[in-house]
């Protein structure tokens, strides 16, 4: 691999992107002035453009799906650092003594986890491919360390299509859909979509499993033809409180027995719920999979005071969904109103076959993701379109749904927005990592491209 074409592509990145807050409000930007082109605004002109931007900014359902989004991330993110977890990742880094082999074994792991959930999957390929590096620090033995570090990146190409996919998970709700596309659509819309048919269907069970063969297979070789430098890596440590002076009411919040016992009772239900009440197919909406990681969380930490503690420092990965989810809604309520919605719909339908449309949205959905790196914005954006031009084209809406998860996921082997937590961790920087992510990229599109025409 030619490494000034990766030198000049890294540059190109750095260039062109800036902060993902002021990628939304550019678009915000660039919508107001589409609308002033193409849409239709009436008699009250660029007054009826800010109201449909303020209404949309506080949608209250699109508020709540910002919320739980916010949750998803800072519950996985601390399950992530629970000791649990960190000793499972000890076990798990045993057998990488190689570059190859640690490769292969920390992109199979956090793609497996990122299939559960896509924040846990973040943080958790973080910490293994840091404990991969502590290991070879310890050791004395050189490895390829950027390469180890963009395989425990490889959770974020795999996650919309597993249980916490944002589009996955949103339209098993009943009524979302609805909700989303307005009564006009109520009569031919399902009430909603279950996992079953889309994170278990056959199509996207094919690619998983061709994703969790195939991108540890390649970062194996890519790792067998370098060994790279010894890491100097301190130990992450997860430090041991003191139990001095308790006193009061503070040993309520120290009190191992009541946190597991509450988390125990939270799982009792949710599994009560899971296999016996709804099943396990329907169970999967964005509020029980945050009720069942509040409750796997609760049981692996410690304390009330550990859980609460590993909140106040994952919390802080949560702020770019918690400002810019409102800006991608007054973006989309612009779009709906001005009728921009619709011109888009008909170009795809004028243009797509059967046949052509799911790659089309796949493509689309990549490049969308590069100037909106989040599923549940581009969801609301995007959502809208794809679901009205299935509609017309008749194509199956999950098929179209899966095809904007692959696009939404596979162009963050690209941004680097989301690798923010896992360069805090590994100690690494963008341009490390990148230059390997790249590949991954590659290989992942001829993954979702082949099923999505063979399907």
């Amino acid at each position: 691999m030619n490494r000034r074409f990766l030198d000049t592509y890294v540059r190109l990145v750095k260039s062109v992107l800036p902060s993902p807050l002021s990628i939304a409000l550019l678009l915000t930007a660039v919508t107001i002035l589409l609308v002033v082109i193409t849409g239709e605004t009436g008699n009250e002109g660029a007054g009826a453009i800010f109201q449909w931007w303020a209404e949309g900014l506080w949608n209250p359902g699109l508020m709540v799906f910002a919320l739980q989004m916010m949750l998803m991330l800072v519950l996985g993110h601390v399950l992530a650092i629970s000791p649990w977890i960190a000793r499972m990742i000890d076990v798990a880094v045993r057998p990488c003594t190689t570059s190859a082999r640690s490769a292969a074994i920390v992109a199979f792991f956090t793609m497996l986890v990122g299939l559960f959930n896509w924040g846990l999957g973040l943080i958790f390929g973080a910490i293994m491919a840091r404990k991969v590096g502590e290991k070879a620090h310890r050791e004395d033995r050189p490895i390829n360390y950027p390469l180890i570090g963009a395989a425990g990146y490889t959770a974020l190409m795999i996650w919309h299509g597993g249980f916490s996919g944002s589009s996955l998970i949103k339209i098993a709700e009943e009524g979302h859909l609805s909700t989303l596309m307005g009564s006009d659509f109520g009569a031919v819309l399902p009430s909603a979509i279950s996992l079953g048919e889309t994170a278990f269907s056959g199509m996207n069970i094919t690619v998983s499993i061709g994703l969790l063969v195939f991108i540890p297979g390649v970062l194996y070789l890519m790792g067998s033809r370098t060994e790279g430098a010894v890491p100097a890596l301190a130990p992450h440590s997860f430090p041991e409180e003191s139990t001095d002076g308790w006193i009061g009411a503070e040993r309520l919040d120290r009190s191992s027995f009541f946190s597991k016992g509450i988390g125990g009772a939270i799982l009792l239900y949710v599994f009560y719920q899971m296999f016996w009440e709804v099943g396990f197919l329907n169970f999967f909406n964005p509020n029980n999979i945050n009720l069942l990681l509040l409750g796997l969380c609760l049981v692996t930490h410690n304390n009330i005071k550990a859980f609460s503690d590993a909140v106040e420092e994952a919390i802080k990965g949560a702020s770019g969904i918690l400002i810019q989810f409102p800006l991608y809604f007054g973006i989309l309520a612009m779009m709906q109103e001005s009728g921009m919605i619709d011109l888009v719909s008909d170009f795809f339908i004028r243009h797509s076959t059967e046949l052509t449309y799911p790659i089309f949205t796949f493509i689309s959905a990549g490049l969308v993701n590069i100037f909106v790196p989040s599923g549940g914005g581009q969801w609301a954006i995007q959502g809208p379109i794809i679901v009205q031009s299935a509609l017309e084209l008749g194509i199956p809406l999950n098929k179209s749904i899966l095809a904007l998860a692959y696009g939404d996921e596979i162009t963050n082997m690209l941004q680097p927005f989301w690798a923010l937590p896992l360069l805090g961790i590994t100690r690494l920087k963008a341009k490390d990592i990148l230059p390997y992510t790249l590949v991954i990229f590659l290989v992942g599109s001829c993954v979702f491209m082949s099923a999505l025409l063979l399907f």
